[in-house]
Formats: C-alpha cells, sequence, structure tokens
C-alpha cells in the first residue's frame, strides 16, 4: 500500500515487528493450559504463605494460643472457646490450617533460600569449569560426578547428622546436595556457547573475562538453569519434607510439612487421618504445580523448538 509515494507495511508485519521475546514467551506459555492453572495455584499457595500471620486464626507456634484440650479433634468441630477448625486439630491442638499455612511458610522459605544459593554456587562452578577448561573443569566435573553417584538424601542425611537440627542446617544440607545439579547444566551451556562466533567476537575487543561471562555468557545459558532451577525448587521441597518427617530436619518447634506429616503418622490407624493427610495433600499440591509449571517452562525454552 502506498500513499504520496511512500510505502507502509501490512498490519501483520507490524504485529510481528512488535512482538516483543517477552510477549511471545507469555503467549507460548499460555499454550498449555494446565500449566497456567499450576501457576495460579502455586502464586495462590506462596500468597497463603507469605501472609499467614495475617489469614491464620491463631499462630501455631505460640503456645500461649494452643489448647491442649482441643487436640485431636475432627474437621469441622467446634472447641469450647467457640472457635471452629474446618479441617480439625493435631495432638497438640493446633489448627491445621494455620499449621499448614505456617509450614508451607517454612517449607517454600527454606526451599527458595537454599535453592538460589545452590544455583549461585552451581552456576559459578560450572561456568569456571567451561572457561578455564583442562585441570580445573576435570578437577570439579570429577567432584560433581562423585557426589551424583550418591542420592541427594543420604548427602543431606549426612550433613544433618553432623551438623544437629535447625532450620539453617536443613538450608546448608539443601545447597550441598543440590548444587551439583545447576553445576553439570550451567557447564553443559556453556560449552555450547562458548563455541559460537559472538563470544569470538567480544573476545576480540579485549574484554574482561568477568565481563564476557556476566554480560554475555551467563544470559545465554540462563533458559536451561532457569527450568533446572523450578525442578529442584520442587526437589528441596520434597527433600526438605523427608528429611522432616525422618525426624532430622526442622525442630519441633517449628513443624514444616514433612513433620506435620510425621506428627499424625501414629494417628492415621486410630482413625485421626486429617493430621497427616491434609498436610500431605499440601505438600502435593504444592510439588505437582511447580513441576508442571517446570515441565512447560522446559518445553517453552527449549532451543529445539519448532519456531523458535
Amino acid at each position: 500500500m502506498t500513499a504520496a509515494g511512500r510505502e507502509f507495511p501490512a498490519a501483520g508485519a507490524l504485529r510481528a515487528e512488535d512482538e516483543t521475546p517477552l510477549r511471545r514467551f507469555v503467549a507460548d506459555f499460555c499454550e498449555n493450559r494446565i500449566a497456567v492453572v499450576a501457576l495460579f495455584v502455586f502464586v495462590a499457595i506462596a500468597l497463603a504463605a507469605v501472609f499467614a500471620p495475617l489469614i491464620s486464626m491463631q499462630n501455631p507456634y505460640d503456645l500461649a494460643q494452643i489448647d491442649i484440650l482441643d487436640g485431636t479433634m475432627p474437621p469441622g468441630s467446634t472447641s469450647a472457646s467457640g472457635q471452629t477448625y474446618l479441617l480439625g486439630t493435631d495432638d497438640q491442638g493446633r489448627d491445621m490450617i494455620s499449621a499448614i499455612l505456617y509450614g508451607l511458610r517454612i517449607s517454600l522459605g527454606v526451599a527458595a533460600v537454599s535453592g538460589l544459593a545452590a544455583m549461585v554456587l552451581g552456576v559459578f562452578a560450572g561456568i569456571a569449569a567451561a572457561q578455564a577448561g583442562g585441570r580445573i573443569d576435570a578437577l570439579i566435573m570429577r567432584v560433581v560426578d562423585v557426589q551424583l553417584g550418591f542420592p541427594a538424601i543420604l548427602i543431606a542425611l549426612i550433613l544433618l547428622a553432623v551438623l544437629g537440627r535447625g532450620v539453617d542446617k536443613v538450608i546448608i544440607a539443601l545447597i550441598a546436595s543440590q548444587w551439583v545439579y545447576y553445576a553439570r547444566v550451567a557447564r553443559g551451556a556453556a560449552l555450547v556457547e562458548l563455541r559460537k562466533e559472538y563470544i569470538e567476537s567480544v573476545r576480540c575487543l579485549s574484554l574482561s573475562a568477568t565481563r564476557i561471562v556476566l554480560r554475555h555468557l551467563l544470559p545465554n545459558c540462563l533458559p536451561p538453569l532457569i527450568v533446572i532451577g523450578t525442578v529442584e525448587i520442587a526437589h528441596a521441597i520434597a527433600l526438605e519434607a523427608t528429611l522432616s518427617f525422618l525426624g532430622v530436619g526442622m525442630p519441633i518447634t517449628e513443624p514444616s510439612l514433612g513433620l506435620l506429616i510425621a506428627n499424625g503418622y501414629g494417628y492415621l490407624l486410630s482413625g485421626r487421618y486429617w493430621i497427616s493427610f491434609f498436610p500431605g495433600i499440601a505438600l502435593l499440591i504444592a510439588i505437582a504445580s511447580i513441576n508442571l509449571v517446570g515441565d512447560q517452562l522446559r518445553d517453552v525454552l527449549n532451543p529445539r523448538r519448532e519456531g523458535s
């Protein structure tokens, strides 16, 4: 189409030019409705955990708000003080909804902190191995290979047996057991990028190695790291719950979902199923939603994806 000797692009061309990588990413992610629902579910769970002190009817860690006489009340019961426990209470008289929200607060917080720290440590080690090569690469990767030969739960159990129980101890154990996954992925992605022409171009500009890594190499390695990050957060939640269930994770005064499940395990055969059942459902929903989001991110960020 022309006007006064000037050419105007078609409407479709304008839309193609206006399309940004972020818009295309959002559009591709929203193609999977299950992943979108899972994302909303996880965001709702995270917000409920963050604002647990505001929406919970009691603080399950405050002994002044707990009445032992209200212990093991079934769902829908009303206490002598007039409080209705929709999901019942545990053996200590804690409201199960409040305990689950505070348990999610601990589980998600521990998983987020340990996952971020493990990612930083693993990415630094992986990119350093790929950048240095030679003996440094061989040394770091042999350490990674040896640790990957052992289950993560075994490494965490050994560390907690030495360090003891506590939130900080669990975070250290999760970091030590998960950094190797980030290191292997980061090294593989970095080796692929280091063979590309743009790296050779920036090297010809005499830029420092730090600037090359931070400004050029690392951003192009992020897609696989984002995918592995979501998967490892779900893994960290499950691992922390397992450690707490075994009695070597969180202290009794700050129960996470795993410890809540463990507290009700002895009551399953007596018919008081709700003490373990509802925290287990909350844990299952949290892990499943993160995994579904991670699966869709893997498909969207796949460099071999058709049309990418």
